[in-house]
């Protein structure tokens, strides 16, 4: 499979992390000497089923972006700049939709995610970790997990879409963009009984799936991957401390 990607770089540093690092823009706030964003690029530059890279952000980004990552000025709200990603993309490939403040993350983790969601014809994928295999490998970070019958897990921070479904979703995505850290009001979304299926742990996941398909008109594939690096974010100062312990520093591009 063969997508497109649109790497999410418009937030400013007015966070919990503005407490570790001045910079203005949380994608440049530097591990190893190296803007963060930069070990997501890399990353996607090393995928094999990546071809075209942009990057919405501030202009003031541009000069610490590495050679092959096209920048798209960014705009107010992380919605907004889905689209303006979107626009400049010749639309014939899925687009993958990656947050800028994942540095974990490497070729074989998009790859991984890529070929599971190739063996699937669906509109939309997005990725979940489960709780053990996060912890596995992260085990001091604290992230938001919502329990299944399955499993519980944590969302990722990447999500692939045909460019027709996002494009025809952009209200719907607002709210979930805008909920993207407490996936159960994601799911208080689908409906009372499938909130209710959820605080007594019963709810699937291919009821998520079929009942989101009816929302949406787009059919729609929650993949689970091995890869906790897929949800590990950067946003608060613990977070950056575990980035500077676990990045080798000066990683460069992967063999």
């Amino acid at each position: 499979m063969k997508v497109d990607a649109v790497v999410l770089a418009g937030a400013p540093n007015e966070g919990k992390l503005k407490e570790a690092s001045p910079e203005k823009w949380e994608a440049i706030i530097p591990i190893h000497g190296k803007p963060m964003i930069n070990y997501v690029i890399e990353a996607l530059q090393n995928s094999k089923g990546v071809e075209t890279i942009v990057v919405v952000g501030p202009e003031a980004i541009k000069k610490h972006l590495p050679a092959g990552a096209r920048l798209v000025q960014s705009g107010e709200s992380l919605t907004e700049n889905v689209f303006l990603g979107l626009e400049v993309l010749e639309q014939k490939n899925k687009v993958l939709l990656v947050s800028s403040d994942i540095p974990f993350i490497h070729s074989e983790a998009i790859d991984d995610f890529l070929e599971r969601c190739s063996e699937l014809r669906r509109d939309v994928y997005y990725p979940l970790i489960s709780k053990e295999a996060n912890e596995q490998v992260y085990p001091e970070t604290i992230r938001t997990y919502f329990r299944l019958k399955e499993g519980t897990f944590t969302g990722g921070n990447l999500l692939l879409a045909s460019a027709e479904a996002i494009k025809n979703s952009r209200e719907i995505m607002s709210l979930v963009i805008s909920q993207r850290k407490k996936p159960w009001k994601i799911i208080r979304m689908l409906g009372f009984v499938f909130a209710f299926k959820l605080v007594t742990n019963r709810l699937t996941l291919l009821e998520i799936e079929k009942r989101a398909a009816e929302i949406l008109g787009y059919s729609g594939a929650l993949m689970i991957v091995p890869y906790p690096e897929i949800g590990t974010d950067i946003d608060k100062p613990s977070d950056l401390e575990l980035a500077l312990k676990v990045i080798i520093p000066n990683r460069g591009k992967e063999a």
